[in-house]
C-alpha cells in the first residue's frame, strides 16, 4: 500500500484559503483555489525565542504536514523563505539564525491579490488607461507563489518574474513547472534596467523612489503598482504621453521588503550602532511633548508622512513594567530623540539632538492630523516626472484643488514645515 503524501489534502486548505480571501464570483478565486501554495514553500523561517534571544529557526514542511498546510494556506500570513543571506532551502535541519532582516517570502495572498487587482482595477479619471487581460505583466518572484497566481489568472506568455536572487530565480521555476506554468524567468535587479517592455509593472519589493527604467519599460498608457520603502503606501501610476506617469496613493496600505542590489541587505550605518547608545542616554534639549509617546511604526499614515518628510528615521520603543513608554529615534546624519512618558496617556519628556529635532517634526505631523483629521498621503495624488523626480499632493483626483471648511470659509493652513521640507501639503520623494 503507498503511504500517504505529506501534502494529501491541499486542495480543501487552498479552497478554504480561497473562500477568506476573496468573494467566490471574483477572478482571482479560481487562481488562489487551485495553486499549490506550498509547494512553494517547503521549507520557512519562523521567529522564535532561543533561551530568551529572538532567533529565526528552520521549519521543514515535509517533516510536519500539519504545520506546513497550516502555514502554506493561513490568507493573512507571509512566510519567510530567507533571512540575510540564509535560504531555508540551504539550511541544515533544526537551523536556527540570530535575528535579522528578512530577504525573501510567500507575500500573504490577500496582498498579492490587492496588488494585481490595482494593476487591473479601472480609476474613474484614467479609465481611457485600462489594460486588457493579454496585458503582459512584470511581477517580482520571490517563492514564485505570486507568480503561479498571475499564470494561473493571464497565461504563462504574459508574464515575466524577475529577482535579484539566481537561487530563488532557479527554485521558482523548477517549482512553478510543477505547478504547470512556464513564464519567463529573469535574474534582474528590479531597479536597473529590464528585460523588455510591459503593460504593468507591480513590485512586492517596496523601492526607495520609482526607477527610471520602469518608465522606460512601461508602453504607453501602461501601469506600475508598488510601495515606497519605509511606508505604507501603495503607489498606483499610469504612464502618461510626456512619459512620466500620473495617479494616486491606493486607500489600502502595504508594507514589504526593502529592494536589496546584492546578497543582503546593506549593513547599518557606521555609527548607527553609538547612535542609540546616545539617544538613550545623552541629555540634549530638554522640552515637554505635545503628545503622549506613540508607536510611530504602527501608525502607517504617521510614519508614511514622517518618511516622506525626514527619509531614514529609525525607531525603538520600549515599554516598562509599571507601564512607562519610552520611544527613541535616530537619523544617520546625527540626529536621535527620546521622549519618556510615566503612562500610555501622559505627555513625555523629551530629549533631542543633532542637526534636527525629530520629536519636533513628529509632534508637527500629529498636530496636522489633529487640525485636519488626516494627513497628506491618504489618497495622496501622485506625478512621477520622467526621470527628474516624484511628487505627491494630499489632493484626491476628484477633489477640488481647495475645499472649504464645512462651515464657511476657507480651512485653516497647515503649520509650517522646518526650513528646507519643503510644503507640508506636497511631500516630496526623490526619484531613484
Amino acid at each position: 500500500m503507498n503511504p500517504t503524501p505529506p501534502d494529501h489534502g491541499w486542495q480543501d486548505h487552498a479552497a478554504l484559503m480561497a473562500d477568506r480571501t476573496v468573494r467566490p464570483e471574483s477572478r482571482w478565486h479560481g487562481p488562489l483555489a487551485t495553486t499549490p501554495r506550498h509547494r512553494f514553500v517547503p521549507r520557512w523561517w519562523a521567529g522564535d525565542d532561543h533561551d530568551g534571544e529572538w532567533v529565526y529557526r528552520l521549519h521543514d514542511g515535509p517533516g510536519d504536514p500539519g504545520a506546513w498546510m497550516n502555514t502554506a494556506y493561513d490568507p493573512s500570513l507571509s512566510v519567510v523563505t530567507r533571512v540575510g543571506p540564509h535560504h531555508a532551502d540551504h539550511a541544515a535541519p533544526g537551523a536556527t539564525v540570530a535575528e535579522t532582516w528578512p530577504t525573501s517570502s510567500a507575500t500573504l495572498p490577500k496582498l498579492v491579490v490587492q496588488m494585481y487587482r490595482e494593476a487591473f482595477t479601472v480609476v474613474q479619471m484614467y479609465r481611457e488607461a485600462f489594460i486588457a487581460d493579454d496585458s503582459r505583466l512584470l511581477v517580482t518572484c520571490g517563492s514564485g507563489y505570486g507568480t503561479a497566481l498571475a499564470c494561473a489568472r493571464l497565461g504563462d506568455r504574459q508574464v515575466t518574474s524577475i529577482d535579484i536572487d539566481g537561487h530563488l530565480v532557479e527554485a521558482a521555476r523548477e517549482r512553478l513547472a510543477q505547478a504547470g506554468h512556464r513564464p519567463e524567468m529573469e535574474v534582474c535587479d528590479l531597479t536597473g534596467a529590464l528585460p523588455g517592455d510591459y503593460d504593468r509593472i507591480i513590485s512586492t519589493v517596496a523601492v526607495p523612489g520609482i526607477p527610471a527604467s520602469w518608465l522606460k519599460a512601461l508602453t504607453p498608457g501602461g501601469r506600475l503598482v508598488t510601495t515606497l520603502s519605509g511606508t505604507g503606501l501603495v503607489i498606483v501610476a499610469d504612464k502618461t504621453p510626456d512619459g512620466g506617469a500620473r495617479g494616486q496613493v491606493a486607500p489600502e496600505t502595504a508594507m514589504f521588503m526593502n529592494t536589496r542590489h546584492g546578497d543582503d541587505c546593506p549593513p547599518p550605518h557606521p555609527h548607527t550602532t553609538s547612535l542609540w547608545a546616545t539617544a538613550r542616554t545623552a541629555e540634549g534639549d530638554v522640552t515637554t511633548g505635545r503628545y503622549p509617546v506613540m508607536r510611530v511604526t504602527g501608525a502607517w499614515d504617521v510614519r508614511s508622512t514622517l518618511h516622506l518628510i525626514a527619509p531614514g528615521i529609525e525607531h525603538a520603543m520600549d515599554t516598562a513594567d509599571n507601564g512607562a513608554r519610552t520611544a527613541y529615534m535616530i537619523h544617520e546624519d546625527g540626529s536621535w530623540a527620546r521622549a519618556r512618558a510615566s503612562g500610555k496617556g501622559e505627555l513625555p519628556i523629551v530629549h533631542q539632538g543633532g542637526p534636527r529635532r525629530l520629536w519636533d517634526l513628529l509632534d508637527k505631523i500629529r498636530t496636522w492630523l489633529v487640525t485636519d483629521g488626516d494627513l497628506p498621503v491618504v489618497r495622496a495624488a501622485v506625478r512621477i516626472a520622467h526621470v527628474e523626480r516624484q511628487q505627491m499632493t494630499n489632493r484626491h483626483p476628484q477633489y477640488p484643488r481647495r475645499r472649504r471648511h464645512p462651515q464657511g470659509g476657507r480651512r485653516r493652513p497647515r503649520p509650517r514645515p522646518p526650513p528646507g521640507t519643503g510644503p507640508p501639503d506636497r511631500p516630496s520623494v526623490s526619484a531613484a
